[in-house]
């Protein structure tokens, strides 16, 4: 019987240097010959191309609809039959996700009430929980000096203030769960080249 695949996920503020770490370990596990992918949310699928819309500022919506619009957005990513989550895993296949639902629990809940947020998402808790939750943690302030150095557009989240508080969310949302999801918290304070190669310790010497 073929071997299930590891889910990993990565958190993190805006900011954090999270797409960089996903490509070093991608490069990681191709010199090890392992079979991956790599996906993010939101997605590019229907409800997912109007969430880029919303955070890119091109179109405006409630932060309940867009809460509800990134429940949705994952609930496809996760059982789409031509190439969801869960048939890559079943095939063997491991999945690097760039953001999940501890996103929605961060980022959401600032304007949303938590617990709504929490239950909207429930579902997909419940089809597939990740092997691991890597957060890349950095301090807000650093975060936003690193985007105004490297991004021509700001995204809706993308502000001291709302960073702070998401960092705070994000924080919360990993002791209330502790029981029940496997986080690892790095520090992104560091250089990346430092942080990649603990993250791959952690990664090919604990999970795999």
């Amino acid at each position: 019987m073929q071997k299930k695949g590891k889910f990993i996920v990565f958190e993190g503020i805006d900011g954090s240097g999270k797409s960089t770490q996903i490509k070093m370990l991608g490069e990681a596990f191709k010199k090890r010959g392992i079979a991956f992918c790599e996906t993010l949310e939101p997605t590019f699928g229907i409800a997912g191309e109007v969430l880029h819309d919303i955070l890119s500022g091109k179109k405006t919506a409630d932060p309940k609809v867009t809460a509800a619009l990134f429940a949705a957005d994952r609930l496809d990513h996760l059982t789409n039959p031509k190439n969801g989550v869960c048939k890559t895993l079943d095939e063997g296949t491991c999945v690097i996700c760039d953001r999940y639902y501890f996103s929605s629990y961060a980022y959401q809940s600032v304007e949303v009430p938590k617990e709504w947020v929490v239950s909207a998402n429930s579902l997909a808790a419940e089809i597939l929980r990740p092997d691991c939750t890597i957060f890349i943690d950095v301090e807000p302030r650093v975060a936003m000096e690193r985007i105004s150095q490297n991004r021509e557009n700001i995204e809706i989240y993308e502000s001291l203030e709302r960073l702070t508080a998401v960092r705070c969310a994000y924080m919360e949302a990993f002791s209330s769960m502790k029981d029940v999801e496997n986080v690892k918290i790095f520090n992104g304070n560091k250089m990346p080249e430092e942080i990649a190669l603990e993250i791959e310790e952690f990664v090919f010497g604990e999970l795999l």
